[in-house]
């Protein structure tokens, strides 16, 4: 028996909207192009940044051209870190989902009571889908 199922990770669930937006953060522009072209694919709007500090500005500038409704970032990164990032960001947005990707497991206690998901590097393509799927539907 052939059973189909929908594919969770489809941007396209989601209900009144076609192509949610993510902005995302990573000072690496190999890794930030590798999961820009992972979400696109996956039907996602991207915005990237390689300045936390930029995207920050960006926020209390209003000036991204689409409401985000998530951000992914890195947590290393020069001259502000993921958690700073997202300590200020929660100043902005408290609400905004963000998924914090790290190759160091000891970093997700800097996150602690900052409503972020967090992930461990590397981050396989179908398990960074998932996340963002989980995050964009607020499950």
């Amino acid at each position: 028996m052939l059973v189909t199922t929908q594919d969770p990770t489809s941007a396209s669930d989601i209900p009144g909207q076609e192509r949610p937006t993510i902005l995302l953060i990573d000072d690496n522009a190999v890794q930030a192009a590798t999961r820009e072209t992972i979400l696109k694919r996956a039907g996602y709007h991207v915005i990237s940044t390689l300045n936390p500090r930029r995207a920050i500005e960006q926020f209390r500038q209003n000036e991204f051209p689409t409401p985000i409704n998530l951000v992914i970032t890195d947590h290393i990164m020069p001259g502000l870190s993921g958690s700073e990032f997202v300590r200020e960001l929660r100043s902005l947005h408290p609400t905004l989902p963000v998924l914090v990707i790290s190759g160091l497991e000891e970093a997700e206690e800097e996150y602690r009571d900052l409503n972020i998901l967090f992930r461990l590097k590397p981050l396989l393509p179908d398990n960074l889908l998932a996340s963002v799927n989980r995050l964009v539907h607020h499950t």
